[in-house]
């Protein structure tokens, strides 16, 4: 699903227009945004949680020549799933 088709359905769940539900979107996108690269995690009960992280630095390879290189340390996002959507997508 690409925004475009989460915005559709999202407006025909809530009854709403589709310019409004894409301002909302974008609106939520952008807020998500704001906290995380604060380092503030979201959580929305229910659905998960993003958090910011910290990823070491580290020994890589290069797959085409096999070349040791450093990957730099970097700040990554991740999203743990929330007990109600782990139990929706297990079909419980």
């Amino acid at each position: 699903m690409n925004k475009t088709e989460l915005v559709d359905a999202v407006a025909a769940k809530t009854g709403q227009t589709k310019v409004a539900t894409a301002a909302l979107l974008d609106g939520f996108i952008e807020a998500v945004t704001e906290s995380l690269v604060k380092s503030e995690s979201v959580q929305l009960i229910g659905f998960g949680a993003f958090e910011v992280t910290e990823r070491a630095a580290r020994e890589g390879r290069n797959p085409a020549t096999g070349a040791a290189l450093r990957i730099a340390a970097k700040k990554v996002v991740k999203f743990k799933p929330g007990k109600a959507l782990t139990e929706a997508i297990a079909g419980e």
